[in-house]
């Protein structure tokens, strides 16, 4: 009997970008411009792209350029690059240009003491864009959630709402002091959640059941931290009868896990909240 080939991982192509702007939004937030050729005529279509960046881990003794393929032969798995996915506040396909905002406080990881440190001409490598959600033509109204990490894939979905629909958008910040700039229009209601101690998603997950469910055709965007993710599935598929294929609903992050942690566990955190789902409605 023949053992099926391990599938091969498809190997990352990798992009670079140049910082051509650094401003701070808010307390908690610092948005960087890029200058990127290389994505100059891709078809972006989607409100949710998103880029893998690289960071070279700390202690580690080379730096951008390096060849991946290299990396990974030579040196131990805790000084290769650490991949942190972020998501495109804006992008310009044209011009080659994006922006992106990142969370930055605290001197724990890599991302966010790169974003206190980091300066103009200074050179990123990254992987993608992925995406694969934009708000369609056949809802009437569409509710987004989620946090800091959610934000620029909401903020860029109420710019492109289709003419006559309406959006009611929650985002989870630190405090009333962290708010950032917003799209404003007559169809689009903007609620700021603030944390203020609390964990992460608690109180989000309390807005969308006190506000309830729309009644008019509805598309959901919910984002954010997993165990919000986890209880806003039972609101929607179990409680609310949503149906799935209405809704865009993940967890970019889980409280105490790195990314790369949390991508290695998240098909199997994912299974378990179907199967939970699935026993609940059999109840």
């Amino acid at each position: 009997m023949n053992t099926p080939a391990p599938r091969k991982r498809r190997e990352m192509k990798i992009k670079t970008a140049t910082v051509t702007g650094v401003r701070q939004i808010s307390p908690d937030l610092i948005r960087f411009s890029f200058d990127c050729p290389e994505i100059v005529g891709a078809d972006l279509g989607f409100t949710d792209h998103y880029i893998k960046i690289l960071f070279v881990p700390a202690g580690a003794d080379y730096s951008w350029p390096f060849d991946m393929a290299e990396i990974a032969e030579t040196q131990p798995r805790e000084l290769q690059p650490v991949r942190r996915t972020y998501t495109f506040r804006t992008v310009d396909t044209v011009a080659g240009t994006f922006d992106i905002d990142f969370v930055a406080h605290g001197t724990d990881g890599l991302a966010g003491p790169w974003a206190q440190q980091a300066q103009v001409g200074d050179v990123i490598a990254f992987g993608g864009p992925g995406g694969a959600w934009k708000p369609e033509t056949t809802y009437e109204h569409y509710v987004l959630a989620g946090d800091e990490a959610a934000a620029p894939a909401i903020f860029a979905a109420l710019e492109h709402l289709p003419v006559g629909t309406t959006a009611k958008a929650f985002i989870e910040i630190s405090s009333n002091e962290a708010r950032f700039n917003a799209p404003a229009s007559d169809n689009i209601e903007v609620v700021w959640v603030s944390r203020d101690g609390a964990t992460h998603g608690t109180l989000l997950i309390d807005a969308l059941r006190q506000d309830g469910y729309p009644t008019k055709k509805t598309s959901w965007f919910i984002h954010g931290v997993a165990e919000m993710v986890k209880e806003t599935r039972k609101f929607l598929f179990v409680e609310g009868n949503v149906d799935k294929a209405d809704a865009s609903i993940s967890g970019y992050w889980r409280l105490g896990m790195t990314e790369n942690q949390w991508q290695a566990s998240k098909r199997e955190f994912n299974e378990q909240n179907e199967a939970e789902e699935l026993a609940l409605s059999k109840a």
